[in-house]
């Protein structure tokens, strides 16, 4: 983290982010949460940089991990458009350690103090931080049961990269991304956390989840999580193999490294068989049940989606805390905001991401709520008063048709929204064209390198406008099934194709 908060956090680039006086539409979980101007910004970031400092080198470490953990969340909550499963991670993370008895070995704290230094830590502390790191591999292994993660669909472009090459030495492209990235991915996920537990596997455990997180590492822009997932592999060895390890380096070099003495006896732990020592005491307890609830709660939170309806969308939830990590990919062909005057009637477009800094709105009915909000409160600087907004987003999940997201047709600044209950505006994902899209493959390797094509399904009575260039001359529109009326607006002329039908289009055309 203390490389992280510089990078993914944002420290470097927080006069961009949070300027004061910027005109920017925010997208955080509970809108009155609001960011502080620049100068506490960079206080509060500052702070969390010392406190994840602290608890790297055990010094003062119960208040490092709170300087780290209350900032964190704080910067964590004020910003969903960030969310993604790591950074949700670093949280949970940062939590346990803040109940956990992390500076015993190694650390400032230790160095200190002789009762802290070389001392044992409970096992429950062990525990949940493996727990952790199993939940992380195999939930996210369940959520690749996914039937287009199984058939190949949800990184179907990722075996292009040259990490894949030595891979399709023998085999082809298409069948190293159906066996080794998405077959691969989906056993490693789901036997990991198993393999990694058990003595006789941890070996090869450890050598192939080492190499995945690699492989990750080049693969996406991610940045610490590989690193992180592979500082955790270590958790599930023995808790003395740092010791073995000292033992055996160089004995010049012992008074620099740690203790290789056994772990003095400790009041939090409890020592079964020990007269005086295996009694529990009401901390222990707490510790065992906090475990107990804390996993519980764990596993629970990835199919809690029929509590927080608001939020699922084509896909359940916002993404972060699901471990559906690279399930679901997606494309954006249109995007097309519109705003009509509540008083003079009149029209006009926003260029899509106005007064924002990402586009993640787009996929998401509770951001694209706040952002309308956000929209009619600015608009009224440009002469604009009680505006209408309405969203026109066009999207392919995992592949398939181009289709909208959202209707069109509502105002989404009146538009109902509930986390509790399902958006009435959203339209369904058209899963029963999934399999078109064999024939979509089809026709894309009929066609030379030089010709682009778009895949479009919609609903009966929505139009979609289109400009076509002149330079565009050899641009056709095809039926691939159902029956499109076509409209060219330049020469007032209309036509209806019907399944199979083909015709050129050019210049400025509409089709329902």
């Amino acid at each position: 983290m203390v490389l992280d908060i510089p990078q993914e956090r944002g420290l470097s680039y927080l006069d961009h982010k949070y300027l004061d006086g910027l005109d920017v539409c925010r997208f955080p979980l509970f809108n009155f949460l609001q960011p502080l101007t620049l100068d506490w910004m960079y206080l509060t970031y500052v702070i969390m940089l010392l406190g994840a400092l602290g608890i790297t080198l055990g010094c003062f470490y119960r208040l490092s991990c709170l300087l780290f953990l209350l900032p964190y969340w704080y910067v964590f909550f004020l910003d969903k458009t960030s969310w993604n499963n790591h950074s949700y991670l670093y949280g949970l993370i940062g939590f346990q350690l803040t109940l956990l008895n992390a500076n015993r070995y190694w650390s400032i704290d230790g160095f200190l103090n002789p009762r802290k230094r070389n001392a044992h830590v409970p096992l429950w502390n062990y525990t949940l931080l493996r727990t952790q790191i199993f939940i992380v591999y195999f939930i996210a292994g369940i959520k690749k049961l996914d039937a287009d993660w199984v058939e190949g669909y949800s990184m179907g472009s990722l075996s292009r990269h040259w990490l894949f090459d030595p891979f399709k030495l023998i085999m082809s492209e298409e069948m190293t991304s159906l066996v080794i990235v998405h077959w691969g991915g989906l056993i490693l996920d789901l036997t990991a956390g198993y393999l990694l537990f058990f003595d006789v596997t941890r070996p090869a455990a450890l050598f192939f989840v080492s190499y995945f997180h690699c492989m990750n590492s080049q693969l996406f822009s991610i940045g610490m999580f590989s690193y992180t997932m592979l500082a955790t592999s270590p958790l599930f060895c023995y808790p003395d193999w740092p010791r073995r390890l000292v033992a055996k380096s160089s004995s010049c070099l012992h008074w620099l490294l740690p203790a290789t003495q056994p772990p003095q006896e400790s009041a939090a732990c409890v020592y079964p068989g020990r007269k005086g020592k295996s009694q529990s005491r009401l901390r222990h307890k707490i510790g065992a049940a906090f475990t107990v609830l804390y996993i519980i709660e764990q596993l629970f939170l990835p199919y809690s989606h029929f509590i927080t309806q608001g939020y699922n969308n084509w896909t359940n939830g916002l993404y972060g805390y699901s471990w559906d990590m690279m399930v679901h990919s997606r494309s954006h062909q249109h995007v097309k905001i519109t705003y009509k005057d509540g008083i003079t009637g009149e029209i006009g477009y926003l260029n899509p991401g106005v007064f924002t800094q990402t586009r993640r709105w787009k996929d998401h009915a509770d951001m694209l709520k706040q952002y309308a909000v956000c929209l009619h409160g600015l608009l009224g600087a440009y002469n604009i008063s009680e505006p209408e907004i309405y969203f026109d987003v066009w999207v392919s999940i995992n592949d398939r048709f181009q289709q909208r997201l959202f209707d069109p047709t509502v105002d989404i600044v009146k538009a109902d929204w509930s986390p509790f209950r399902r958006t009435p505006w959203l339209k369904p994902l058209l899963v029963d064209l999934s399999p078109w899209r064999a024939k979509f493959q089809e026709v894309e390797d009929s066609l030379d390198n030089q010709t682009d094509v778009v895949f479009i399904a919609d609903f009966p009575g929505l139009y979609l406008e289109n400009f076509v260039s002149e330079d565009l001359g050899n641009t056709s529109i095809q039926v691939l099934q159902g029956e499109v009326n076509v409209e060219i607006v330049k020469d007032a002329k209309n036509f209806t194709l019907k399944e199979g039908e083909r015709m050129q289009v050019a210049y400025s055309l509409s089709a329902k």
